[in-house]
């Protein structure tokens, strides 16, 4: 499979950068700290912005005790974070002013998990603090668009989650899923992870080829 597309926009965590195991550490230690499920809070929290799963689970009157202590847990374990197959790869390849991440993660999150993988990010990154509506919204995927000048309808959106795909289609975007999670709609495509993308002749018409190689 080949596309041309103006722009790509990637969501981070599961499709750039490996953090599972400490974002299950992480909605475990805040589980018992408050007394919920962890199970729930690691299926509702995937791909969506932290403040805003546990303002669904725990009381108004501690919910910024809540954020703050998952935030300081997440920024403890990110230095293990690593790297999705074939991400730097396809990063290096990309053309410059073509490409951002969008992420549910907070600023300085990202940042820490982006150092810990080896990950250099573009400037116009868009992260969680940035925006007044989180994914599944389409606000986050609509920002990273405009930032690179480019309609999200002429944009192609890498995701791993249900709620990160349902945001990148509201906005209009061509969606990849990466992984086997199912989800409710059929993206224009599955990856199991990046090493199945490749850049194609990127200078050649001022757009981006990507090639989806045999397993994906």
């Amino acid at each position: 499979m080949l596309i041309e597309i103006g722009a790509v926009l990637f969501d981070n965590d599961g499709v750039l950068v490996d953090s599972h195991a400490q974002v299950v550490e992480g909605w475990h230690d805040i589980a018992a700290a408050f007394g919920l499920d962890a199970t729930t809070l690691i299926d509702e929290g995937c791909g969506v912005r932290s403040i805003d799963t546990l303002r669904r689970f725990v009381p108004a009157d501690r919910l910024d005790e809540a954020v703050e202590l998952h935030e300081k847990l997440e920024l403890e374990s990110a230095a293990e974070t690593g790297t999705i197959p074939g991400a730097a790869e396809l990063l290096t390849d990309l053309p410059d002013g073509r490409w951002t991440i969008v992420t549910s993660a907070t600023r300085g999150l990202a940042a820490a998990r982006w150092a810990g993988a080896g990950i250099t990010p573009p400037p116009q990154v868009v992260t969680a603090d940035e925006v007044t509506n989180g994914k599944p919204d389409p606000e986050p995927y609509l920002l990273g668009a405009e930032r690179l000048g480019v309609p999200a309808s002429d944009c192609v959106v890498f995701e791993d989650s249900p709620f990160g795909g349902e945001a990148a289609r509201t906005a209009g975007a061509h969606v990849v899923a990466v992984g086997d999670e199912p989800w409710p709609f059929e993206p224009l495509t599955r990856v199991p992870d990046l090493t199945h993308v490749r850049v194609v002749d990127p200078a050649a018409s001022g757009r981006v080829a990507l090639r989806f190689t045999p397993g994906g």
